[in-house]
């Protein structure tokens, strides 16, 4: 077998298939990595996305990984134990867009109580209900990268007052500030950095206690950028008016074990990522802000890219730093 995908589900497995030249033979699942209890590689070349771990003593049986995100974090954690490197590729450019309006449909519909109103429809009741509009809200990106800077400009389209938090300055068009500073101006706050050894935990409870009372949090990055148990306290605190999540702490136990039908004893960060969706004010969706059938055939047919460009010449046209 050439390579094996994990983490394919049904709309992806078709795309990719569909790019997939006939003489390249390839498995697949659905399921991540543990999911498929696999004790040895099914094949030298593996493809990922971002919920498989990648056991230790796979080191030295693969000869090439592609994650099919534009996140490499979890890449990163397996090559950090390799005593010699293994090539990895990652696809850098595929859903900024789609990202980036996940985004803007979580704090859109936080600002304008959608979970409430989706309740309220049975007795069509609006007690309760009055939102906010966008127009005239600050809204601070916290990285503007690729995605970040997408937020940014459909937030500029929506007559909102932008501002950036960023080590490198990119974009002329930014109003960048220091964090703490932004924070205590934002309406809305959109955690959008990439994952490193530094920031792990960064939008923790006393950083968060620093925003403006009532500001809405928005994470689509990685959810340990923003620990679970802190946001719910800050919740019930009635600082934050409203959370919206598309990635999540520990997700790579949580999402098994959801898919599973159950969520097992003493785990008490997936148990906080569970009640924050009980509340009326969060909204959680199960990392899909990337999935859009467009965002899914510029994916499909960047990683077919990637892997005939390996399979031809040992590197990968977008390798993982």
């Amino acid at each position: 077998m050439d390579i094996f995908f994990y983490e394919a589900f049904a709309e992806e497995t078709r795309a990719l298939k569909s790019f997939l030249p006939e003489h390249i033979r390839a498995g697949f699942t659905e399921n991540t990595l543990q999911e498929n209890h696999d004790m040895h590689p099914p094949a030298a070349f593996i493809s990922t996305r971002t919920q498989s771990v990648i056991p230790s003593s796979w080191e030295g049986l693969l000869s090439g990984i592609l994650t099919r995100s534009t996140g490499f974090d979890h890449i990163e954690r397996f090559l950090s134990v390799c005593s010699k490197r293994v090539p990895a590729g990652y696809l850098p450019l595929y859903c900024s867009r789609a990202v980036a309006e996940q985004a803007m449909l979580l704090w859109m519909g936080l600002l304008r109580k959608l979970p409430q109103q989706i309740r309220n429809f049975s007795a069509f009741n609006r007690d309760g209900l009055t939102g906010s509009q966008c127009t005239g809200k600050v809204l601070l990106a916290a990285g503007v990268g690729n995605i970040g800077i997408e937020i940014c400009r459909i937030a500029g389209s929506l007559g909102m007052r932008v501002l950036g938090v960023d080590i490198v300055h990119r974009y002329e068009e930014i109003d960048y500030i220091p964090i703490e500073e932004g924070l205590k101006r934002a309406d809305i706050i959109v955690c959008s950095m990439n994952l490193t050894e530094d920031n792990s935990g960064y939008f923790n409870y006393g950083l968060l206690k620093k925003a403006k009372p009532g500001a809405v949090f928005v994470n689509i990055a990685r959810g340990e950028l923003s620990p679970t148990k802190d946001l719910l306290r800050l919740l019930e605190e009635g600082h934050l008016s409203g959370i919206g999540l598309d990635v999540f702490e520990k997700e790579s136990e949580l999402a098994p074990q959801l898919r599973a039908g159950g969520v097992g004893p003493d785990q008490d960060i997936i148990t906080a990522t569970l009640e924050l969706g009980r509340r009326s004010n969060v909204i959680l969706t199960p990392h899909n802000a990337f999935n859009t059938h467009e965002a899914l055939e510029k994916k499909a047919g960047q990683s077919i890219e990637q892997i005939l460009h390996f399979l031809q010449t040992g590197t990968f046209l977008w390798p993982v730093p």
